[in-house]
């Protein structure tokens, strides 16, 4: 059942496992060591003996838990691990294969802080590896993100400055609901008081952040990646609205949940939403569909796609 892992690897596990899961029973920490009850109570007393304080109670929610004031060891990765953080990292931010950059500058600092046979793997991997740059990639400012964090967790609202991709700006006051990650991008998921509305803003483009001292309380069952989704094409500048023949069940899977909501109408169905970039709406997301439709609105939009046909109709 075991592996071939040391005692004392093995006991700093456990306590790495009671550091995340405090109260975590001896099944538990027997499953996340790979040894059995028995053995997993003898690294508890490991560590004990070595002077580091583990509590434990009995009865139905009893467990063990480090004692207050514990001090807890380096963090230490496997190669595995560390050479997947830097892919992770890579993969995530390019940019980091240069040492200058922010993230690289971090990274630099966690493969100096590796054992020297782990370490030097790791290095050679970010050395050696090109990573491509996505131009639609978004920077996300670290502080900024911070900030929006800890107002999602304190409940506090929100004043941003934020500029859409047409370049208007403007101030929105805002109870901030989480914090999303999708595809690459960060979004702050929230309640406008100005459009009494939910909203969903790009962090990128939040170019100023104040917390109030306005407290709110968040909806009940929140799913914050669900509200996202749903509410990423609402609420932009320009409405828009496009009418297929095909039926919904086709049509559904060329949509992405930016470009609107998409509903059965008739034989086909239709496409509401809205947008702050007619010109990208039409051009990268329309042209792609195989499918024939019709823009009904709005005018920003139907202009949009003029615009590209014309462009089409001309090379023939």
């Amino acid at each position: 059942m075991a592996t071939d892992i040391s005692p004392t690897a093995r006991a700093l596990r456990a306590m790495e496992i009671l550091q995340a899961r405090p109260g975590a029973t001896a099944g538990e920490l027997a499953a996340g060591l790979g040894v059995t009850e028995r053995a997993a109570r003898r690294y508890v007393e490991i560590l004990r003996e070595a002077g580091i304080p583990v509590e434990s109670t009995r009865g139905p929610y009893g467990g063990y838990r480090l004692g207050r004031g514990t001090r807890l060891p380096p963090v230490v990765f496997t190669e595995p691990e560390a050479l997947g953080l830097v892919m992770a990292v890579l993969d995530g931010h390019p940019a980091a294969a240069d040492p200058d950059d922010l993230i690289g500058t971090a990274l630099s600092k966690v493969i100096r802080a590796l054992p020297d046979s782990v370490g030097r793997q790791a290095a050679a991997l970010r050395a050696h590896a090109s990573a491509a740059h996505d131009r639609d990639a978004a920077r996300t400012d670290p502080a900024t993100t911070s900030a929006l964090v800890a107002a999602v967790a304190a409940r506090r609202r929100v004043l941003v400055v934020y500029r859409s991709d047409a370049g208007r700006e403007w101030e929105a006051e805002v109870d901030p609901w989480a914090v999303v990650v999708r595809h690459g991008r960060w979004y702050l998921l929230c309640h406008s008081h100005r459009a009494n509305a939910i909203r969903t803003y790009r962090i990128d483009r939040i170019r100023a952040i104040e917390v109030t001292a306005h407290e709110f309380e968040p909806p009940r069952d929140l799913d914050p990646v669900a509200a996202l989704e749903e509410n990423l094409g609402v609420g932009w500048e320009y409405p828009t609205r496009v009418v297929f023949a095909a039926p919904l069940a086709e049509v559904a899977p060329w949509v992405r949940p930016p470009m609107g909501r998409l509903e059965a109408a008739g034989d086909g169905c239709v496409l509401s939403g809205s947008t702050s970039n007619p010109a990208m709406y039409a051009q990268e997301w329309l042209a792609r569909l195989p499918f024939a439709f019709r823009v009904e609105g709005g005018p920003e939009l139907r202009a949009a796609v003029a615009t590209v046909a014309a462009r089409f109709a001309a090379a023939f």
